[in-house]
């Protein structure tokens, strides 16, 4: 897959599976504009300093601004990977409405603002464009959700939107699917679940291969998807 003077951008870039990305898109010639919302994000970020990487800095993506001024930027923008969310898990009984704003908030309006702002600047361009989201296992098999619900409501939100945006941008050029991934194989997953098998968790990389392509001129007729990435979870 060539991204060769391609710019992506890809939120959450600096987490285990934006890290994995990030490298694959480096690899494959893009240039990578890259937010992050607190300085330890940056500092330990390993691609920081290529010069194939852009970091946007004190960005919030829940913020219709700071959104703007990351894509506002980017003249031509082809990709546009939305990674960047949170996890919370708590009974239905247990959750509050802050809880559940706050999961709306990081996952969905995130996403949702991403979408929109890649859209615009891709339409400008007028060469298409791919997008890429992220939503969960729990947003394809909502009985798995439980005792996550706000979690699974904001992830089956993201799967909703991507396939409706898929609809609405075709003419345009602009293909947009998103993963489902299960759990996967990450340092902070394996501190949380210490006594589980990691041998079954889908890898980073191989994560990261797959939204590569769906965001790759590659990827010519994919679209509305929500790819199942499990490995054998």
């Amino acid at each position: 897959m060539d991204f060769s003077d391609r710019h992506v951008v890809v939120t959450g870039g600096t987490g285990a599976l934006g890290i994995a990305v990030v490298g694959a898109l480096i690899e494959a010639g893009a240039i990578c504009h890259v937010p992050w919302h607190t300085e330890a994000e940056a500092e330990h970020f390993p691609h920081r300093g290529h010069r194939q990487v852009v970091l946007v800095g004190n960005t919030d993506l829940s913020d219709e601004a700071g959104v703007a001024r990351l894509f506002d930027g980017i003249s031509r923008l082809w990709a546009s990977i939305h990674l960047a969310g949170g996890f919370a898990m708590a009974p239905v009984g247990e959750t509050g409405k802050s809880a559940l704003m706050r999961q709306l908030e990081m996952n969905l309006v995130t996403c949702f603002l991403c979408c929109r702002a890649a859209v615009n600047r891709m339409k400008l361009g007028g060469e298409g464009g791919r997008i890429v989201n992220v939503a969960a296992r729990a947003a394809l098999e909502w009985r798995s959700g439980t005792g996550m619900a706000a979690y699974t409501a904001s992830k089956a939100g993201v799967a909703a939107l991507t396939v409706a945006l898929s609809e609405e941008v075709a003419k345009d050029d602009i293909l947009v699917n998103a993963v489902a991934p299960s759990i996967m194989d990450t340092p902070a997953n394996r501190r949380a679940m210490p006594n589980a098998g990691y041998s079954t968790w889908p890898k980073v990389e191989e994560v990261a291969r797959t939204i590569l392509f769906l965001a790759s001129p590659d990827n010519r007729v994919t679209r509305g998807g929500i790819v199942p990435v499990y490995g054998k979870a």
